[in-house]
């Protein structure tokens, strides 16, 4: 348990470095953000390889259709959703997905058959930190004014089904990467990572080849990139190792220790790091509303892990 709450918790804060890039590269687009991001990650991926070549051999072409399932739903499309709802209905989007993930996740979890674990656990023991960490979130999104001051035109609707087009990938993706990790036996955690990273490569190729032909179509020249090419590369090339392979390998050595509904709730942390590097960025410290609420979010994500510790009645 202490092992997979530590690898959560280190996915998290990496997944968090995320939120701040789009704000560093404020001239870059969300989908040109993506791209980026994960052909950095599957360039890593590719030099990595190496050292995982004889896990990666014992891998069959269904787990490689799985590894590129995976890759296309929780990394390329939800990525690209997410991004662009940021450039389409402002800077609260992002949390807001982000923090309506614990909640989908658990329900869908509980939904599932394919985890016993999960399947066993009554709905009354979730409902006490799910409510807790929802009061936390409303709390701190209660406090943000963003969406306020955004007209609610059609990019404003756009950039909400984005949104949750978002949610839906990853409510879908960390349950099913951990479903196929607890069927494995241990040691492939760090191979599956590199191999989602192998197949994202040429997804990501396909979406950068997707913008270099709308740049020629619509502006009649091609500039892939962009204005400060080298902090942008810089950055994707972090995002790249830090936030996609690092945290793919720590969330999915989590995953295959602790039940697909707890590591699914503990997707807060990711949330929580988010609000904190952007307390950063800004150069403020939070609200006490914005405290209280982040206090909620520790002591729902508590309570969850008291609730799946709690023997069950045989």
């Amino acid at each position: 348990m202490l092992a997979g709450l530590s690898a959560a918790l280190g996915a998290g804060l990496l997944w968090g470095l995320v939120f701040i890039v789009p704000l560093m590269l404020p001239d870059y687009s969300g989908v040109m953000l993506a791209a980026g991001r994960y052909i950095a990650f599957g360039l890593l991926a590719l030099f990595l390889a190496r050292a995982d070549r004889a896990a990666l051999k014992r891998l069959s072409r269904a787990d490689w259709i799985d590894a590129a399932k995976l890759a296309l739903i929780g990394n390329v499309l939800y990525f690209a959703a997410l991004a662009s709802a940021i450039q389409l209905a402002g800077a609260t989007v992002p949390t807001m997905i982000i923090g309506t993930l614990p909640v989908t996740i658990a329900i869908t979890a509980k939904l599932t058959s394919q985890d016993t674990a999960d399947h066993g656990l009554p709905w009354s023991r979730l409902l006490l930190p799910l409510t807790v960490i929802g009061s936390g979130l409303m709390l701190v999104h209660g406090q943000t004014d963003d969406a306020g001051d955004i007209a609610h035109d059609a990019r404003y609707w756009s950039g909400l089904a984005l949104a949750g087009v978002a949610v839906a990938c990853w409510t879908w993706y960390p349950l099913n990467n951990s479903y196929w990790l607890r069927r494995q036996p241990t040691g492939l955690a760090r191979a599956w990572a590199t191999a989602q990273g192998l197949m994202t490569l040429p997804l990501a190729l396909i979406a950068l080849a997707g913008i270099a032909l709308w740049q020629w179509a619509t502006e009649g020249g091609i500039d892939i990139a962009g204005p400060r090419p080298g902090v942008f590369i810089g950055l994707m090339l972090l995002t790249g190792l830090l936030a996609s392979w690092l945290g793919t390998l720590l969330w999915n050595r989590a995953s295959h220790l602790l039940p697909a509904g707890l590591a699914g709730q503990l997707i807060v942390f990711e949330t929580m790091a988010a609000l904190v590097y952007g307390f950063i960025w800004y150069e403020r410290w939070p609200s006490l509303a914005e405290m209280g609420g982040i206090a909620l979010l520790v002591a729902g994500v508590a309570l969850a892990v008291r609730a799946f510790r709690r023997p069950r009645a045989i």
